[in-house]
């Protein structure tokens, strides 16, 4: 019979278990990732853009984190986490709640190392996202009408049914896991003066913190949407509370609930957290779309939006956007297609 954990006492607004382990990541543990990384994942290129840079009077490269197999850069963190997960989940397997990239990572990872998955998602998740998470082996849940609402049933399940939750954001190993873009960054544009990232639950930007802050002398800057700024609001206040607000509809930036190891990590790290309004968002899909020629969704063209309040500030420097995911849904493509 599989051991059942009971929730202790969290540090934020989300369930933890007693195997969650709460101290913040450091760039070693991120090295350490990038030995188990390398083995199950392509390096994404880092490729500058013409027009962006022509836009800006500055040298813009493109991180592409799109190209990795789940078509985002949380496989990362997946990848690292399932491969160091104790014996005792392997049978009964994980659980893990998402809008869609955390879940086809967990899913991903869970194929590459034969463990079950299940994956709890709101009830109106981006279909396309549902279908990948599926295809790669995992069940798939409906529940609540957003994130917060499906982990919140995850949470439950993990309790009752035994399986290993996989927390989004308060999980060292993950974190460690999708920092390892940033090493690849290091090396690839070791003069970088500022780097742009989105924030949702903060473990990309918190990645970058550890590596590319760390390591270089750029400015890591974060981005969330403006209709959805909990962590925002975390980060510059100084709590763990969840906001009120969360209505953008970009899922990968939909969250209400800040995290206690990434929060952590950008409150001691991140240099600046700005907000990008959704049709900023929008432009910036349509922008790299037709001037790119690639697809992405709202999150992974937040890097692009956040160059728009950054503005003549960069020109003259090296600036590297991560395109975080490109699982945009086939409704929201015909829609940007149509108003261009």
């Amino acid at each position: 019979m599989p051991t059942h954990y009971e929730p202790v006492d969290s540090p934020d607004s989300t369930t933890v278990f007693p195997y969650h382990e709460l101290t913040p990541p450091t760039t070693a543990d991120v090295y350490r990732a990038r030995r188990i990384v390398r083995q199950h994942l392509p390096r994404t290129p880092l490729v500058r853009s013409e027009a962006l840079s022509e836009a800006y009077a500055a040298d813009v490269y493109l991180k592409r984190e799109d190209v990795l197999p789940t078509g985002a850069f949380k496989v990362r963190g997946g990848i690292t986490l399932v491969s160091q997960l104790e014996e005792e989940f392997r049978d009964r397997g994980l659980i893990a709640a998402s809008t869609g990239n955390h879940g086809q990572s967990v899913a991903y990872a869970g194929r590459e190392f034969d463990v079950p998955v299940v994956i709890a998602v709101p009830e109106d998740a981006n279909p396309a996202k549902v279908e990948a998470i599926e295809r790669f082996g995992a069940r798939v849940e409906h529940h609540g009408a957003d994130f917060d609402e499906a982990r919140e049933w995850a949470e439950r399940q993990a309790t009752t049914e035994g399986y290993r939750y996989v927390h989004s954001a308060n999980e060292p190993a993950l974190v460690a896991g999708v920092g390892t873009a940033g090493l690849e960054v290091v090396e690839d544009c070791p003069d970088v003066d500022y780097v742009c990232c989105p924030v949702g639950g903060g473990s990309g930007a918190a990645g970058y913190c550890l590596t590319v802050g760390e390591l270089t002398d750029a400015e890591v800057i974060g981005v969330q949407s403006a209709a959805a700024p909990g962590l925002y609001h975390a980060w510059r206040d100084g709590h763990l509370e969840p906001h009120t607000s969360m209505e953008t509809f970009a899922e990968g930036l939909a969250t209400r609930v800040p995290f206690a190891v990434t929060m952590a990590v950008l409150r001691e790290r991140l240099d600046r957290f700005v907000l990008a309004d959704d049709a900023d968002l929008e432009a910036a899909m349509r922008r790299l779309l037709f001037d790119e020629h690639v697809v992405v969704e709202g999150a992974g063209a937040a890097s692009v939006a956040a160059l728009e309040r950054l503005g003549e500030e960069v020109a003259g420097s090296t600036v590297v956007v991560q395109l975080s995911g490109r699982n945009l849904s086939r409704a929201k493509l015909v829609d940007l297609v149509t108003e261009a």
